[in-house]
């Protein structure tokens, strides 16, 4: 063999591309020479066999051939068929007297979801059994290549699923109809999480059940066909299933393993299971498969597998595939009750550490919004509060704990209680913060948050906020104009050793204060200052469409905001907090100093009668002058300093009496000699609701009555 026909001789089995010069010796490798004819017989010899085995040269004929066509080869009018040269089969390949057609020279590759069915014979019979099959039914999988791809695309599908739902339509959109007509899914109810002990008996419940549809399912490369007749198939399943100990069905479930409902065991099962009417519908021999459903602890539920009677019935290793699809299911289940309950108690902790309604607060509105960084992690470490202080007073904190983790959230809870206790001491803003500094640093090394404490006067429309690291508030005021406050940054809580400034301003009524943690203005795609400046136009473009007059609603002004959020900008959670200052006017508000002597009591009445006459409230005289006179002589029978007596007129009258006296009054039971003692009961009696504050300075005996 010389060397050219060497360089000639093909390495790829490329058909010969259009344009190319046959005398061109660069089309050598572009194109396929003809076959070696074999003479006497003009049959074209196979081509290179794809395990690379070498074509014989031109001209020479096969070994043992004599002159006649080679084993594999095909003759005019022979019926020998060869696996590298028949076109029919698994592995041809193209000849050069065969048309170059498109995808001819290999088989197209199934899909994923669904295993390669055998073809039928001439006569539309299976191979194997002889079984006609219906025109428009899946053949079922007669080949071990067919089971291994079918559970492996099956278990796929069931792998997708996160929920408990999820798995179960996984495992019958994934069985019907590739491998079954119908199937039906009992699971136990109710379904035991995790180590737990189910009490009572076996309960089984008909979680979902699946046939053949109208339609087939075109998702894994079926296509449509006719509907089917109604058959004894659709009548078969139970809603609710008890399994008594010691019965058919129990014994069956126990096993663990799936049976044939031939089986006498099996079939003495059924009716316990589906019921007589179900049971008796069940097609007969080797066409019905009930796999229990083994979690990692116990069996949890059981699947039955069913085909029509026209169907071919199952074989015996159709019963490892329902055995792998029934422990993949279950272990499926098991886990996604497990996050199930997981994602429950991270849920409930979460809404544990906020505030479930917001208190109503004397000259201030209060909205709030909250939400997580994603649905499948509702847990993180941002919070928001209000809390009513003494005069009228509220303090409003924002706050975020690093991480969005269960231990973030326990955190956050730690320091909002932290934060409630300072807020009840009256402690100014800057030393809440101090104090929560040193409470951070008690619970670790490595617990950071950032927070901002607010406390609004509704008397001296007048604000102070202390930063701890956070994002600085927005004011929104009445004319539409908004402003980021200048609030001295300071150090995150946890860092120690650090001071923390507070600043007073202006909080005119109609103005509108939005607090918020990081996730609303930071993300990916954005740095802070960014989104702080977009949440400043935000909030001014809303007010313009209420006017200079009306402030915009407050819910309306929070959805607002939360609408400025992208598809990219959900990297954290989020807490918004929005107070509309509505103030106290001066007219509502009536002040006064008494010196701590016995004639206080006879003037604070005078004083809040005409108070009240003032305001066109006399039908309150009596009982507002009683309870004044009692509060002012506890008051000044241990007070040092003057005491201060102030009345509130807003939605109801508030009346707060202050002292130096640290001690707190509370309810005693008063003896039948005692002369006094008395006085918080006629208060507890007669006033809406009362209590009393303890002060830096001593402490506020407070109580309401309504206005109307």
């Amino acid at each position: 063999m010389d060397s050219t026909r060497v360089t000639e001789q093909p390495t790829s089995f490329e058909r010969p591309q259009p344009g190319a010069d046959p005398a061109d010796p660069r089309g050598a490798l572009l194109r396929s020479p003809s076959p070696a004819r074999v003479p006497g017989t003009g049959a074209a010899l196979p081509v290179q066999s794809r395990s690379g085995g070498e074509p014989p040269a031109s001209g020479a004929a096969s070994p043992g051939s004599s002159g006649a066509a080679a084993p594999g080869t095909v003759t005019p009018g022979g019926t020998g068929q060869d696996p590298v040269t028949d076109p029919g089969s698994e592995h041809s390949q193209p000849g050069a007297g065969q048309a170059a057609g498109p995808d001819t020279h290999r088989p197209r590759p199934a899909s994923e979801g669904i295993p390669v069915q055998p073809a039928a014979g001439p006569d539309g019979a299976e191979r194997r059994t002889g079984q006609v099959a219906q025109p428009g039914r899946p053949t079922p999988m007669r080949r071990d290549g067919d089971r291994l791809r079918f559970v492996g695309a099956a278990t796929r599908r069931i792998a997708r699923g996160i929920d408990l739902d999820e798995i179960v339509m996984g495992l019958c959109r994934a069985t019907v109809p590739t491998f079954s007509d119908a199937i039906l899914v009992y699971l136990r109810d109710p379904l035991p999480v995790g180590d737990e002990r189910p009490t009572g008996p076996l309960v089984l419940r008909l979680r979902r059940s699946d046939r053949i549809p109208a339609e087939r399912d075109t998702e894994g490369g079926f296509t449509p066909v006719a509907p089917p007749e109604p058959s004894e198939l659709d009548s078969v399943g139970a809603e609710l299933c008890t399994v008594r100990p010691g019965s058919a069905l129990a014994e069956v479930l126990r096993g663990v393993r799936p049976v044939f409902t031939d089986a006498p065991a099996a079939r003495a099962a059924l009716p316990e299971l589906l019921g007589e009417e179900g049971a008796s519908a069940v097609p007969d021999g080797q066409r019905a498969i009930l796999a229990p459903l083994r979690g990692r602890r116990r069996v949890i539920g059981a699947a039955l597998f069913l085909r029509r009677p026209e169907r071919i019935p199952f074989e015996a290793d159709d019963l490892l595939v329902a055995a792998q699809l029934a422990t993949h299911s279950a272990l499926g289940i098991d886990k996604a009750v497990l996050y199930g309950r997981e994602a429950y108690i991270a849920d409930e902790l979460q809404r544990t550490m906020l505030p479930e309604t917001l208190p109503r607060c004397t000259g201030v509105r209060l909205a709030t919004r909250y939400l997580p960084a994603a649905e499948t992690a509702r847990v993180g470490g941002d919070w928001y509060d209000a809390i009513p202080l003494p005069g009228s007073r509220v303090a409003l904190v924002v706050g975020d704990v690093m991480g969005h983790s269960m231990t973030s959230a326990a955190i956050m809870g730690q320091l909002r209680t932290t934060a409630q206790t300072l807020a009840g001491l009256d402690l100014p803003p800057q030393e809440v913060l101090h104090h929560l500094d040193e409470q951070a640093q008690r619970l670790g090394v490595d617990r950071m948050a950032t927070c901002l404490y607010a406390v609004y006067d509704p008397v001296s429309h007048r604000i102070t906020i202390a930063n701890a690291g956070h994002p600085p508030p927005v004011l929104l005021e009445l004319g539409g104009r908004a402003e980021v406050l200048r609030v001295p940054a300071g150090a995150p809580i946890g860092v120690g050793g650090v001071d923390f400034e507070a600043v007073e301003l202006d909080a005119p009524a109609g103005a509108t204060l939005l607090l918020y943690t990081d996730g609303l203005v930071e993300s990916r795609l954005r740095d802070v200052w960014t989104g702080i400046e977009q949440l400043r136009e935000k909030l001014a473009a809303t007010a313009q469409l209420t006017g200079p007059d009306h402030p915009p609603p407050l819910e309306a002004l929070c959805d607002e905001v939360l609408d400025m959020l992208g598809p990219g900008d959900r990297d954290d959670d989020i807490a918004l907090l929005a107070a509309r200052f509505d103030g106290i006017a001066p007219s509502d508000v009536a002040y006064w100093f008494l010196e701590p002597e016995d004639a206080a009591p006879g003037r604070a009445r005078r004083l809040a009668r005409r108070a009240l006459s003032r305001w066109g409230m006399e039908e309150l005289s009596d009982s507002v002058e009683l309870l004044v006179s009692e509060v002012v002589t506890n008051a000044v029978r241990y007070a040092t300093r003057p005491v201060t007596l102030r009345l509130l007129r807003t939605d109801v009258l508030r009346c707060e009496v202050g002292d130096d006296v640290p001690q707190l009054p509370r309810l005693r039971q008063a003896r039948a000699t005692d002369e006094g003692g008395r006085g918080l009961y006629l208060v507890n009696r007669l006033a809406r609701r009362w209590g009393a504050t303890r002060l830096s300075t001593g402490k506020v005996v407070w109580f309401e009555l309504n206005s109307g």
